[in-house]
């Protein structure tokens, strides 16, 4: 068994799939329809994000993360976004920011490792 996807029910599902593409660099790899939903498959590298569109979008409770090698580089390409919270310096040494995505989804983004 290994992981396939995250899912992410939007409201405004070509908002979202811009955002992602513009924020983050996934590139569109499917769409189809499903029972009144469409559906949009984008992918970065061996990570795979579904979104769904039509019905209406619940408040989102849960959170995708991002590890990355940066989180200046990160907060200096969101500058425009909503940040939610931080940066912060966890006990353990790694840092960590959340920002606003288009459909209120949190996204959270990790340093494990220092800057070299």
């Amino acid at each position: 068994m290994r992981f396939h996807h995250y899912a992410l029910e939007v409201k405004n599902i070509e908002e979202a799939i811009s955002f992602y593409k513009r924020y983050l660099g996934f590139q569109e790899e499917n769409r189809m329809l499903f029972m009144e939903e469409e559906i949009v498959f984008l992918v970065m590298g061996d990570f795979r994000l579904e979104l769904i569109s039509g019905r209406q979008a619940v408040e989102q409770m849960a959170h995708i993360c991002f590890e990355v090698s940066s989180l200046c580089e990160v907060m200096d390409r969101f500058a425009d976004v909503r940040k939610i919270e931080g940066p912060y310096e966890l006990d353990n040494g790694w840092n960590t920011v959340f920002y606003e995505g288009p459909n209120r989804e949190i996204i959270e983004f990790l340093q494990t490792k220092p800057n070299t």
